[in-house]
């Protein structure tokens, strides 16, 4: 059985579909749908998991107990969190260790080697909260799998081409 933390998000989509498809019964752990705080496409989402058969769990990563309960049930967790929440996984991999039945954890990674990637500073910060995640999985001595890819090509370019809000002031590192 996979619980997978983040099942509605871009990528989740496609990983609850894949292991669906590959016959594993499968948990999606995500943040509870409201129709005032998320978007219809999220809410259909979850509605197509559950025709599907994947048991949908609804909280936030701070309910421990509510964790510890779905994480009993599993054999692996896949974490999507997006950048901005990868310090949640800390209390994700406490409850992991706690638990003591999960064969595999991948963490979200999101495209860097942390320990060879050597940046700028909004790099470098993505950088050292990847590093302190990989840290304290290896110190809990969780079963794990580290997945990176082409950072730079699949995310920074996008993101300088195609920003997602409105930007007064950009920081040009180097002599340009």
């Amino acid at each position: 059985m996979i619980l997978i933390i983040g099942g509605p998000g871009y990528l989740g989509k496609f990983m609850v579909k894949a292991s669906i498809s590959w016959g594993h019964p499968t948990y999606v752990y995500s943040r509870p749908s409201t129709k005032a705080s998320d978007s219809s496409s999220k809410i259909q989402v979850i509605h197509d998991f559950e025709s599907m058969g994947v048991h949908i769990i609804q909280g936030y990563m701070d309910e421990y107990d509510k964790l510890l309960s779905v994480l009993h049930k599993v054999d692996d967790v896949i974490s999507l969190l997006p950048i901005p929440q990868h310090l949640e996984q800390l209390i994700l991999i406490n409850a992991i260790k706690e638990v003591g039945n999960i064969k595999r954890f991948i963490p979200s990674e999101f495209g860097i080697e942390a320990g060879k990637a050597y940046g700028l500073p909004p790099l470098q910060r993505i950088s050292d909260t990847k590093k302190k995640i990989r840290s304290a999985i290896k110190e809990a001595r969780i079963p794990h799998t580290f997945i990176t890819g082409n950072s730079f090509g699949a995310h920074f370019v996008d993101y300088l081409l195609n920003p997602q809000q409105q930007m007064d002031e950009i920081t040009i590192y180097g002599d340009g």
